[in-house]
């Protein structure tokens, strides 16, 4: 198979990213995400769905193929990567680099990124805090919101590069930074806010900016292992 262009590798996550959750990924959904056109959306899932990435139903959309879902995990695999080079590298700061590395991700060779990889240690998340997927998977591990969590959970912070840069400074006075652990010491009801321990420090997070915020939660972190979550799932937002 021929190498992914830069529009289709964006397609390609923008599709995973509507459907990881069993929703439907319409044309003019996808246009809106990708900042095209409905027709050049139609044209392009038309070139995916002739290199067996993509199938386009009608009333359900457009879906990946077993193949379209590992070729869009390797997609997001390499934005992470480059997000840790421009980081790690060069210094850039978190939500810097997701900006930048979409500007020359796609131009990489497949060498270069897996050199780029073991030079960086073999970073297990982005500099957002979200996971870098192993090679050939064909799904990522969903990170919840925190306003998901209950008291007594404890979890590592990722935050999303779509996050506005006022909520972002705002979170920077709280020490809620990628790859922060913190613990639930209380949840208000009726969609109240939550208390969080942060360094140390005791922090109240509102229910608006808590959902713009994921979490990455060890199993044996829950207080109640296996039980219910609350409230509304938004789609995650994550960086690439």
């Amino acid at each position: 198979m021929t190498a992914l262009s830069k529009s289709e590798r964006e397609a390609l996550k923008a599709i995973y990213r509507r459907t990881r959750d069993g929703s439907d990924a319409h044309t003019g959904d996808l246009a809106e995400s990708l900042g095209v056109t409905p027709g050049t959306v139609t044209a392009m899932v038309k070139r995916l769905a002739d290199r067996g990435l993509a199938d386009h139903k009608l009333y359900k959309g457009v879906e990946l193929t077993a193949p379209g879902r590992r070729a869009a995990v390797a997609a997001i695999r390499r934005h992470r990567i480059v997000e840790r080079f421009l980081a790690d590298m060069l210094g850039y700061a978190w939500n810097e680099a997701d900006r930048l590395a979409a500007s020359f991700e796609h131009e990489l060779p497949q060498e270069v990124e897996d050199r780029l990889f073991v030079a960086l240690d073999r970073p297990a998340a982005c500099p957002h805090g979200f996971p870098i997927p192993e090679p050939e998977v064909a799904e990522i591990p969903e990170m919840p919101p925190l306003y998901d969590l209950e008291p007594g959970d404890t979890a590592v912070v990722a935050v999303p590069g779509s996050v506005d840069p006022d909520v972002v400074a705002f979170l920077d006075t709280l020490g809620l930074r990628p790859g922060v652990t913190v613990r639930v010491k209380e949840k208000h009801p009726f969609d109240g806010p939550l208390v969080l321990v942060v360094d140390g420090e005791d922090r109240t997070v509102g229910e608006k900016v808590a959902r713009q915020i994921f979490v990455r939660v060890a199993p044996e972190a829950r207080q109640q292992a296996g039980r219910p979550r609350k409230g509304r799932r938004p789609k995650e937002k994550e960086s690439a």
